[in-house]
């Protein structure tokens, strides 16, 4: 019950114009995601800022959320402990600007499966094993605040 009244407390902020989420942000100026994944090597570990716009959250308990660079296909998700910020589907099309430490991420072909298949089943879509073709390396911040503004 209580996160029901969280998650609609949030969702019904997240119409207000501007919802802050989580720690206030440190860094004076956000990064592209293109900028960050240009450099993702060098930053991985360290505190980035990235702006963009919501595509995605976690359906369950909205522990993250996807964002991409606008005209571009550049994507970065921003994950969170489970209930330390709660993304919920009234953010999605708005901007945001995250923050947090950028993580690489080197998954085994079955590590990257097992995480497609576990995300699918989130998302209530379909998922054929054989749509991830081997190992594979990812990035994601570990989100501490974000802004989700209009």
């Amino acid at each position: 019950m209580r996160s029901l009244l969280i998650s609609l407390l949030i969702s019904t902020l997240c119409f207000a114009g501007e919802m802050k989420l989580g720690q206030p942000l440190t860094l004076d100026k956000p990064m592209s995601i293109s900028q960050v994944m240009a450099k993702a090597d060098k930053l991985s570990g360290k505190t980035v800022q990235v702006k963009g716009k919501v595509t995605e959250v976690c359906q369950n308990a909205g522990c993250w959320m996807a964002l991409v660079e606008p005209g571009t296909q550049s994507t970065l998700r921003i994950k969170v402990n489970d209930g330390e910020i709660v993304f919920t589907n009234a953010c999605v099309g708005k901007m945001a600007v995250a923050e947090g430490q950028l993580v690489k991420m080197e998954l085994t072909k079955e590590q990257a499966i097992a995480m497609a298949k576990h995300e699918a089943e989130e998302q209530k879509r379909k998922f054929d094993p054989a749509s991830v073709k081997g190992p594979t390396v990812m990035y994601q911040i570990r989100g501490t605040g974000a802004v989700v503004s209009e």
